[in-house]
């Protein structure tokens, strides 16, 4: 079976974010005043062969927790799909 998992990588809400507070203090700048507490983050997908969604979700499970997250400053989550 063929999994299709979207990522969202995002930094923990307790730590600064300067990337989006660069954002925000720019759109502020143009006039989007109603805008706040802009986050960046980083948004994956893949594809996953596996028996089950069960073992697809473990194979993204290590992948996000070895590979693509730094869990002192980042946090994630995804959803994740059978293909056709």
């Amino acid at each position: 079976m063929k999994f299709i998992a979207e990522i969202d990588i995002m930094p923990l809400k307790a730590l600064l974010d300067p990337q989006g507070k660069a954002v925000g203090m720019t759109l502020n700048g143009l006039g989007y005043t109603d805008v706040q507490n802009i986050r960046i983050g980083k948004h994956i997908t893949m594809e996953v062969e596996a028996g089950n969604k069960e073992k697809a979700m473990t194979v993204v499970n290590e992948i996000c927790a070895k590979v693509l997250h730094n869990p002192v400053m980042e946090g994630f989550n995804y959803k994740l799909r059978e293909t056709d």
